[in-house]
């Protein structure tokens, strides 16, 4: 599968979503959830991606851990493990390099107005997810085969927020992203 993003106005919405009308989604960060979206989180970054990072590190890198800062000057953004033909990020102490209490990437982009500037697609549209066929859809527990079903904000039982309010943001970036089918 290919990805591509394209230039769209926003807003795009709606997109259509395989369970948008009972999907539900409130992000807990905070609020009894302290990141385990970033729990081992090794995100696949694009060279795009990469590149985009990488020419903002300076503005990035105060919103970075200590080790996670002389981690990335001493070995890059990535590592050697590769997973669907993409660089992961590091991981250190168990956690995603850009974690510190929260996510440094959206607190970067935060700053400048939008949060998901920085952040590498897989990360920026979550919970979003499209399955083979290029549809999107939230993932819930049990849901599209989904293997998360202990994290807390994927259980549909623990929120009463439409995902398609909470997430509006990140529905306009899945909307501009071409997701094509695998041939």
């Amino acid at each position: 599968m290919t990805i591509a993003r394209t230039k769209l106005p926003l807003p795009v919405l709606p997109l259509p979503l395989l369970n948008g009308e009972k999907a539900t989604f409130d992000c807990s960060f905070g609020r009894g959830c302290e990141g385990s979206c970033c729990r081992n989180g090794r995100p696949g970054l694009r060279k795009q991606e990469q590149q985009t990072i990488r020419k903002n590190l300076k503005k990035i890198m105060p919103f970075l851990s200590e080790k996670a800062r002389k981690l990335i000057e001493k070995t890059g953004l990535v590592t050697k493990r590769i997973r669907e033909g993409l660089p992961l990020a590091p991981v250190i102490d168990g956690w995603c390099v850009f974690f510190n209490e929260g996510c440094a990437l959206h607190k970067a982009g935060a700053v400048e107005g939008d949060h998901l500037k920085y952040k590498p697609q897989q990360c920026a549209v979550f919970p979003l997810l499209w399955n083979d066929d290029g549809d999107w859809y939230v993932r819930q527990w049990h849901y599209q085969g989904e293997q998360w079903n202990d994290l807390f904000c994927l259980n549909p039982k623990n929120s009463k927020v439409k995902a398609t309010e909470s997430l509006k943001a990140e529905l306009n970036l899945a909307a501009s992203l071409d997701v094509k089918k695998a041939g």
